[in-house]
C-alpha cells in the first residue's frame, strides 16, 4: 500500500519549509527570508506514531502574481494539491490574515481535500490566541497554533493530519525503487531531462540558469517498471556563488548521489566537460555508484560521421577515472535517444548489483597473475592467496595477499581491468580492499 501524502502549502515566506524541516528532522528545504526561496516541491519520508507518509514542500502560491518563477511555482503547488491526501495550509500570525491568504483558502476549498488551517509563528500560545482566532474567516476550521521554529504545537498538528488518513496505512514498506540522481551544472538541460523521462511537467524549466534550487523527487512507471528521479540543484563554481542558497544546492547535490543508486551526470554538448563536471563526477565515482554521462543538447552540433568518437575520446580523456562510465549522447529538446537511457539504467542497476561466485573469481585472478607476475621489493614478491567478493553496490572485493606493502595501485588497476573483461560491471565502480594474511 503507498504511502498517504501530506501537502504543506500557503504563502511565499509564512514558514512552509520551516515547518517542513521541523517535522522531516532534516534540513531537507532551503530556508531563507527570500520570498520565493523554495522554488520547487521537495519530498520526505515522515513517522508519526503508527504512521509513514510522504511530506511535500511546495513553493509559495503568490495567486495573482505575473512574475515567471512565482507563477510557474504556483503551477507547482497546484500538482502537490492535486497528488496529497491531506493539506497542512500555513499561515502567518506576525502578518495577520491577508488577501492572499483567501485567494489561497479559495484554492483550497476546491480541491475536496481535507485541510488542517496551522498558524505559524505563534512562539506565546497565551499570549498570541486572540490573533489565532482571527483566522477562522478563512473558513477552514479550526486554525492550530504552531511554532514551527521552536517545534511548538507540531505533535497536535500532526494528530490532526493522520486523523484523515485511510485505515491502515501504517504498513512500513522498504523503498527498493531505483532511485537516479541526475546532477550536473545549472542549465545543462537536466530538469527538461526529467520532465522528457517523466512525460510530465514536474521540473521547474526556464532559460534562467540554477531555476531548480532543490532535489526533487519524481516516481515513473516505465513499462511496469517504478523509478524514482532526483532532479538536483545545478551545481556552480565556488567563487561564483554569491547567494547562500547556492551554498545548500552543492550539499544538497551530493546528498542526492548518496542516495542514488545510479547517477546521470548530464553534460552540455555545446560547452564540452568542464572543470565543474569532473568535480561532480567525482563525487559520484567515491562514492561508488553506478554512472551514465548523459551528453544533451546534441541536437545543438554540427556533426560529421566521427564526431560522437571525437567527443567520447575527448570526454574519456578528461573524466579518465570514469573509464567504465556509459556515455550517451541524447537530446532533451527533441526527445532524440531519450528512451534508451531507461535501458541504460536497468543495465548499470543490474552490474551495480552483480555478484560473482568466489570459485570462478579465483579462476579469472589466477590466469591474470600467469600473466603478469605481482611486484616484487627487495626479493620479496605479492603472493594472492585468493580473492572474494563481499558486498555489491558497489561490487566490493577483499584481496588477501601476503603483504600489502607490495600491492601497488597499478596491479590492483590490473587486475580490476581483467575482472571487467571477464564480467563487464559495465557503468558501475568497483571497490577493491587490500588484507594481509600471514604465511602458515
Amino acid at each position: 500500500m503507498s504511502k498517504p501524502i501530506v501537502a504543506i502549502v500557503g504563502r511565499p515566506n509564512v514558514g512552509k519549509s520551516t515547518l517542513f524541516n521541523a517535522l522531516a528532522g532534516a534540513r531537507i528545504s532551503i530556508v531563507q527570508d527570500t520570498p520565493g526561496v523554495t522554488r520547487d516541491r521537495i519530498y520526505a519520508d515522515v513517522s508519526w506514531l503508527n504512521y509513514n507518509f510522504t511530506m511535500i514542500d511546495t513553493g509559495g502560491i503568490e495567486p495573482d502574481s505575473g512574475d515567471i518563477i512565482l507563477s510557474q511555482m504556483r503551477e507547482q503547488a497546484q500538482i502537490a494539491i492535486d497528488t496529497a491526501d491531506v493539506i497542512i495550509f500555513i499561515v502567518d500570525v506576525r502578518q495577520g490574515m491577508q488577501d492572499a491568504d483567501s485567494k489561497v483558502a479559495d484554492m483550497l476549498r476546491r480541491s475536496h481535500k481535507p485541510v488542517i488551517l496551522a498558524v505559524n509563528k505563534v512562539d506565546n500560545f497565551e499570549k498570541m490566541m486572540m490573533d489565532v482566532y482571527e483566522f477562522y474567516n478563512l473558513g477552514m476550521g479550526e486554525p492550530v497554533p504552531v511554532s514551527a521554529a521552536s517545534m511548538l504545537g507540531t505533535g497536535d498538528l500532526l494528530d490532526e493530519v493522520v486523523k484523515h488518513f485511510p485505515d491502515r496505512v501504517n504498513m512500513d514498506e522498504e523503498d527498493d525503487r531505483p532511485k537516479i540522481a541526475v546532477v550536473g551544472k545549472p542549465n545543462v538541460g537536466k530538469s527538461s531531462l526529467v520532465n522528457r523521462l517523466t512525460g510530465d511537467n514536474r521540473v521547474i524549466v526556464s532559460d534562467i540558469a540554477g531555476t531548480t534550487r532543490d532535489a526533487i523527487d519524481t516516481p515513473v512507471k516505465y513499462h511496469g517498471k517504478e523509478y524514482v528521479f532526483i532532479d538536483t540543484a545545478g551545481l556552480r563554481r565556488k567563487n561564483k556563488i554569491k547567494e547562500e542558497i547556492e551554498r545548500y544546492s552543492i550539499i544538497r547535490a551530493v546528498t542526492a548521489v548518496e542516495r542514488a543508486d545510479v547517477v546521470l551526470l548530464v553534460i552540455d554538448a555545446t560547452e564540452g566537460v568542464t572543470e565543474q563536471d569532473a568535480k561532480i563526477a567525482g563525487i559520484a565515482h567515491e562514492r561508488g555508484k553506478g554512472i551514465i554521462i548523459v551528453v544533451n543538447k546534441w541536437d545543438a552540433i554540427e556533426k560529421d560521421d566521427k564526431t560522437i568518437y571525437r567527443q567520447t575520446e575527448k570526454i574519456r580523456q578528461i573524466l579518465s577515472f570514469l573509464s567504465y562510465a556509459e556515455i550517451m549522447f541524447i537530446s532533451a529538446k527533441t526527445g532524440q535517444r531519450v528512451q534508451n537511457v531507461y535501458e541504460m539504467i536497468d543495465m548499470v542497476i543490474e552490474n551495480n548489483a552483480m555478484r560473482i561466485a568466489t570459485g570462478v573469481l579465483n579462476e579469472i585472478v589466477a590466469e591474470a597473475v600467469a600473466m603478469q607476475q605481482p611486484p616484487t621489493d627487495k626479493g620479496k614478491r605479492l603472493r594472492i592467496y585468493y580473492v572474494t567478493q563481499v558486498s555489491v553496490k558497489p561490487p566490493t572485493f577483499v584481496i588477501f595477499v601476503n603483504d600489502k606493502e607490495l600491492a601497488h595501485f597499478s596491479y590492483i588497476r590490473y587486475l580490476e581491468n581483467r575482472i571487467r573483461e571477464a564480467f563487464g560491471f559495465r557503468g558501475t565502480s568497483l571497490k577493491f580492499i587490500v588484507r594481509e594474511r600471514k604465511e602458515e
